[in-house]
Formats: C-alpha cells, structure tokens, sequence
C-alpha cells in the first residue's frame, strides 16, 4: 500500500499531525483541534463554529493541518479517532464520491476542499481508539472541546441542517 520511499525521501520534510473534532449537540456548538509536528517543530491550532456536527470538525482538522504545511509535496502521516475520514480516505470511497460530484453524501464543500489540498502532499492516515491514552489525540480534544466553548464562536457557512 505505501512505498518504502515515503519513509525515505529526505528532501521532503515527514509532518506528523494529530487531529480531533468536537460538537456539544451535534449539531451544535463545535471545534477542531490540531498538532503539527516535525523535527523539534510542534504547532497547536484550534478554532470553534456556532452551529456544526462533530464530522465536518473532524474533517476540517484534517484539512486546516494540510492547509498549514509551508512545503507542498510533504510526507504527512495523520493520527485521527475518526473513521469517518479515515476509512473514506484510506478505503478510497472519497475518490468515487467525488466522480459522482458527492451527490447524496454529507460535506460535500470540505470533502472538494480536502482533495484539493491533499493532491499537494503525501498523505497517509492512521486511525488511533478515541480517549484511549494517546497524548497527541487527548490533546487535540482538549483543543476542539475548549474551541467549542469559547463566546463568540463563528458561523460554519458550509454547514447544512439535515432537512
């Protein structure tokens, strides 16, 4: 599945990312939280929305950590307690629901914006047991629950209540 290369291209810096979301309600009050981490580098960001679902947090994780990489063409190994995007990505299901224009699926503005961004690195994503111990993860949900409690939260444009 990943070629021995993707451990041992040193010209590309390897990101090490950790990511979570969360939703009080789902919908509800939600937010996202992120670690980067190369060499002795770590970045932590985090950002809360009014009125969202705890997937499109999870999924904008992902997405704002591979907005933020400064090298295109990066090696990134991403640790998520998300299924939902992991399986879609690493099943494949995310490329034919995006031939068929995402039609019947859910977050259909951050599953385009997603692959825009992860055509520009190499990216593989490991699933880890959500409040199972891993610092990284635990961390990443301290940041998304405190993002979604702050006052002031902004709008999800892309959000769309189930009718």
């Amino acid at each position: 599945m990943y070629t021995f290369a993707f451990m041992t291209d040193v010209k590309k810096p390897h990101i090490i990312v950790y990511t979570d979301g969360a939703s009080r309600g789902n919908p509800g009050p939600g937010g996202y939280g992120v670690i980067l981490q190369s060499g002795r580098h770590r970045k932590e960001l985090s950002e809360g929305f009014r009125l969202t679902t705890n997937n499109r947090m999870e999924l904008l994780a992902v997405i704002v950590a591979l907005e933020s990489l400064k090298v295109e063409g990066s090696y990134v190994t991403i640790y998520t307690d998300s299924k939902y995007v992991a399986d879609a990505v690493e099943k494949g299901w995310v490329f034919g629901w995006a031939k068929k224009r995402f039609k019947g699926k859910k977050n259909p503005d951050l599953w385009a914006r997603f692959l825009r961004i992860y055509a520009k690195h190499k990216v593989r994503f490991i699933w880890v047991k959500g409040h199972a111990d891993n610092p990284g993860n635990e961390r990443c949900d301290e940041l998304a629950v405190e993002a979604a409690l702050k006052p002031n939260l902004k709008e999800d444009a892309g959000y769309q209540p189930e009718t």
